[in-house]
C-alpha cells in the first residue's frame, strides 16, 4: 500500500481514536461528579439501568480502542492491509469500511460459517 493511503488510513484512525478516549473520559468524569440519590426505587432503577449501558458501551469502545492501536501498529510495521489468514491484500472497500480489520472478506466469510456451524452444534 502506498504511503498516501496509509497515511490516510492513520489519520482516519487517529481521529476515531480521540473521539474514542475523549468519550471515555467524559464518562469517567461524568459518573465521577454525579452521584444522584433517588427516594424512588423506579428513579434509581432507571438510573442505574442508563449507567449499566453507558458501562457496556465504554466496554465495547475499549475493546475497539485495542483494535485501532493494533492496526496504527500494523501501519508502522508495514503489516496493515494484509490479511492474517491468507496473506493476501485486505481490499479498499472492506479496509474503507473498517480500518481495524485483519482479515480480507473471503476469510471473513469463512470465520464467521464456521463459527456458525459450531454454534448451531
Amino acid at each position: 500500500m502506498d504511503k498516501r493511503k496509509l497515511r490516510t488510513y492513520r489519520t482516519i484512525l487517529n481521529e476515531r481514536l480521540s473521539v474514542l478516549m475523549d468519550a471515555s473520559i467524559d464518562t469517567v468524569d461524568h459518573m465521577g461528579t454525579h452521584r444522584a440519590i433517588h427516594a424512588d426505587p423506579g428513579d434509581r432503577a432507571a438510573t442505574e439501568t442508563n449507567r449499566n449501558f453507558t458501562l457496556r458501551l465504554r466496554d465495547r469502545d475499549r475493546r475497539l480502542i485495542s483494535k485501532i492501536e493494533d492496526a496504527l501498529r500494523r501501519i508502522d510495521d508495514g503489516e496493515f492491509g494484509i490479511c492474517d489468514e491468507c496473506g493476501e491484500q485486505i481490499s479498499e472497500a472492506r479496509l474503507r469500511a473498517r480500518p481495524v480489520t485483519t482479515l480480507c472478506i473471503s476469510c471473513k466469510e469463512e470465520a464467521e460459517q464456521m463459527e456458525a456451524l459450531s454454534s448451531s452444534r
